[in-house]
């Protein structure tokens, strides 16, 4: 459904483009505002997308107390190299039945089987008190509960190419992307 809502915003403005340019020549400049507005519309959703898994915050301070004793818990809940790549980014990777997730602090990215196309889930920790990995413990716990149910409640943010939201993404979260990517492929 979110490809053909995408195709009904984006196929009026590219006809609109071809029939302008057939129509009257002189009116090019006006079709290609219409292109860029046909490109724009994916990306702009897929920009939407990728802020699910926004990295930590820097001005934070992630250092402190709760955040050492939050990613300690987190650690507890993944495995050795999930862990590491936590760590490092600030994400999660999970596999579960729907394909693999990348669970961020403001919601989760699913990998569907085959590695090419992410659905994006934008969902909170209602606690703005939270650390960051308390965040992520919090998706994780609720994703392992019920995967199908975390899709069913969480808002669909934007459902295509992987290809598009990882160029929206921080440098740091595209490395669990990839991750999770390289296992949603070995799973088909």
């Amino acid at each position: 459904m979110w490809t053909a809502t995408t195709v009904a915003h984006v196929v009026p403005f590219v006809g609109g483009a071809f029939a302008l340019t057939l129509l009257a020549p002189i009116l090019a400049p006006v079709s290609l505002v219409l292109l860029v507005h046909a490109w724009a519309i994916p990306e702009l959703y897929a920009a939407r997308g990728a802020k699910a898994v926004r990295p930590r915050d820097p001005r934070r301070d992630t250092s402190g107390e709760a955040e050492r004793v939050a990613m300690g818990l987190l650690g507890d809940l993944l495995d050795h190299r999930a862990r590491e790549l936590q760590a490092r980014t600030g994400v999660a990777v999970e596999r579960g039945r729907l394909g693999v997730w990348v669970l961020g602090q403001a919601g989760a990215l699913l990998v569907r089987p085959g590695g090419r196309r992410v659905n994006c889930y934008c969902v909170k920790v209602p606690d703005v008190s939270l650390p960051p990995s308390d965040r992520v413990a919090h998706l994780l716990l609720a994703l392992r509960t019920d995967e199908a149910g975390f899709a069913t409640v969480a808002n669909l943010s934007f459902s295509g190419a992987r290809r598009r939201v990882r160029r929206r993404l921080a440098p740091v979260a595209r490395e669990a992307l990839d991750v999770a990517a390289a296992e949603a492929r070995a799973s088909r």
